[in-house]
């Protein structure tokens, strides 16, 4: 604001002692006790008092009359830009400056005739009038020229320009990955999106063509010192507030509210949380700071004015951007969400130091976004601990009625694993949020055929859950495996997920939080169920090749011998064959895997093959031998593929 008129304030100081004085005088007249000197000097004293006031009068009407003429000149100034609509800072400096110390004028003006004394002269006061009108034209058409510098002078916002902006954000629909634990493409689709780099680094933009800011800034001081600051401060934020609903329409995100969200089906929701993540980085990052800067150079000189503006323009949008986190965090705990919500939370977490300093003020709305903010984060924590509860739930409630069809990998290991490898990008977040959280199901190892850990070794919250929740796994696949009739398939089954869990966690950022340990005892489980399924396919058939019953007294060329190894011989091909055309239909998706567990099978079948028609061999004819060992480790090779099949071209020696 300015300073009064110092000589206004002298003259008006002046007349106050004179008044003073002259009603003193007076009083003292009145006393009977006054000698007659004493009356004189008095009579004297108000004479004098008299003239005084006079003469001060007289230099009101010459002061006033030079005021009038000035304020004619400034009047005519206002008038003729009135009459003549065009913008004035279109016209050219010198036409600016021109107009703006004529309206400095007016102020000055205007501030003399209100510290005047004008209570003795209609004239006065009627010239106070057109004072202030005049002021008030002039400060109506300083808002216009302010917001029209403001509005055209705004520089295009060029998202190619950013640093991190990513490629087409819809290529990819998650919708279908949580609907059921049946898609085998969760590997593929659980991954996080370039979107979600961390590295974009904040930087100024000229929102408004760097020029027009010392005029800008001009208007604005010249507004604030004729007491019109309300009418600055509301034309910058009105067209500020505009410029930022412009940017978030550039940046594809749209004004829904939070029950507009709520209704909306997941693809579409997956698409949009993509869109805002990508838009909240951009716009927090680089416009708001960016507005935060234009605020402050046009506002630099009127102390705290500059953040009003800032957080009364940009209040809505924020308001906005964070209404729709809040929707994600209030909506259903589906577990295919989760990654999304994370996203919303590591983003709003990573932004949180920016919005805090971009709202530092201490003014209401300032702090309401701060807090709004924060309580955001707290929910969609919130949800994010729900939903990954209510994953291990599902994991634990989902069943089956018929077994898995080939003893491969259910879908249900390929989902869990890979969904909890995929989290594992999360992992800070995680810690950070299961750090209070006991986990849904807990094991222990007298109560459960798995437990969580054996370990006395400290492991992360984040550690204590997966492990958890591959626990509940593997309870859900020994139910499973209890479908099946066949005893060998069972523990086929059984190693196949196992092993493939195994291999996840091996081969990946999971080994670090399950630990060795855990590697090691489920590297002894599926190999032990590898065992179980060979004694349990072959232990029998093998049987058939043991010397069991076959020495007896009777001579070697005895036909009850010939007829006991004839009858074992083809026993052994039947049984051999039923597990060929069997087996081949079984899937050991690992090739390693499925090439150990064939060596390991022709090793104990083809050996015994080999002693048996070795030592017996003699006793047989040729016709008896349906297949060389050769055939029989050949056929060995073709198990395990899943596609079942009846030997053919079956070999015969004549």
């Amino acid at each position: 604001m300015g300073e009064p008129n110092s000589g206004a304030a002298m003259l008006e100081e002046e007349e106050n002692l004179i008044a003073a004085a002259q009603h003193l005088v007076k009083a003292l007249e009145i006393n009977k006790n006054l000698t007659d000197d004493a009356r004189k000097i008095l009579a004297n004293l108000g004479t004098q008092l008299s003239s005084i006031t006079k003469v001060s009068e007289n230099e009101d009407e010459v002061g006033l009359s030079e005021i009038k003429e000035r304020l004619n000149l400034v009047q005519d100034k206002v008038r003729n830009w009135e009459v003549d609509r065009s913008m004035i800072w279109d016209c050219g400096a010198e036409e600016a400056y021109e107009y703006v110390k004529a309206v400095d004028e007016a102020r000055k003006l205007t501030e003399t005739l209100d510290n005047l004394c004008l209570s003795r002269g209609s004239g006065g006061s009627e010239l106070l009038q057109r004072a202030h009108d005049v002021l008030q034209t002039a400060m109506a058409r300083l808002e216009d020229e302010f917001r029209h510098m403001l509005v055209q002078s705004r520089q295009p916002f060029e998202l190619e320009h950013m640093s991190f902006r990513s490629s087409e954000e819809d290529v990819v629909d998650e919708g279908s990955i949580g609907s059921s634990f049946g898609d085998d493409s969760v590997e593929d689709t659980l991954q996080r999106d370039s979107i979600m780099s961390r590295s974009s680094e904040e930087f100024i933009i000229d929102l408004v063509h760097p020029a027009v800011i010392p005029d800008l800034k001009c208007i604005a001081n010249l507004m604030f010192d004729s007491n019109y600051d309300r009418e600055c401060t509301q034309a910058y934020i009105s067209v500020r507030k505009d410029a930022l609903d412009d940017c978030l329409f550039i940046l594809g995100v749209e004004k829904l509210s939070i029950e507009d969200v709520l209704k909306m089906e997941w693809g579409t929701l997956n698409s949009k949380i993509r869109r805002w993540i990508r838009a909240m980085k951009i716009f927090v990052r680089i416009y708001l700071a960016s507005e935060k800067w234009l605020s402050d150079q046009i506002f630099e000189d009127l102390d705290s004015i500059s953040s009003i503006c800032f957080v009364e323009a940009s209040k809505s949008s924020m308001l906005r951007l964070l209404n729709f986190g809040e929707a994600v965090a209030i909506g259903p705990h589906q577990p295919e969400k989760l990654f999304r919500i994370l996203d919303v939370y590591e983003v709003l977490v990573d932004l949180s130091p920016d919005i805090d300093a971009l709202y530092a003020h201490e003014a209401a709305a300032g702090s309401s976004i701060r807090t709004d903010c924060q309580e955001v984060i707290r929910r969609l924590g919130d949800c994010v601990k729900a939903t990954f509860l209510e994953f291990e739930n599902a994991v634990a409630a989902n069943t089956s009625t018929n077994p898995f069809a080939g003893g491969g990998i259910h879908h249900l290991t390929r989902y869990v694993m890979n969904y909890i490898r995929a989290l594992t990008d999360y992992s800070d977040s995680l810690n950070r949020l299961l750090r209070n959280s006991v986990a849904a199901a807990s094991f222990s190892p007298e109560s459960s055929p798995v437990s969580v850990s054996s370990s006395c070794e400290p492991v992360s919250p984040m550690a204590l859950h997966f492990r958890s929740l591959t626990s509940i796994l593997e309870c859900n696949l020994q139910d499973k495996s209890t479908l099946y009739r066949d005893d060998s398939l069972r523990h086929f089954f059984l190693m196949n997920n196992i092993h493939y869990m195994t291999q996840k966690v091996k081969d990946s950022e999971l080994r670090s939080i399950f630990g060795d340990e855990w590697i090691r005892r489920h590297n002894g489980k599926f190999q032990q169920h590898a065992m179980n399924y060979e004694r349990a396919t072959w232990s029998s058939i093998l049987s058939l090749l043991r010397d069991d019953g076959i020495h007896s007294p009777v001579s070697s060329s005895s036909p009850v011998l010939r007829a006991l190894l004839k009858e074992r011989l083809q026993g052994f091909y039947l049984a051999f064959e039923e597990v060929y055309k069997i087996q081949t239909g079984w899937v050991i998706p690992d090739a390693q895997l499925r090439d150990d567990l064939r060596i390991s099978t022709s090793l104990k079948v083809i050996q015994a093959y080999r002693t048996f028609v070795g030592r017996y061999g003699p006793h047989l004819t040729d016709r008896h031998i349906k297949h060389s060992a050769e055939d029989l480790e050949s056929y060995l090779l073709d198990l395990f593929e899943g596609s079942p099949r009846p030997l053919q071209n079956v070999h015969r020696r004549s």
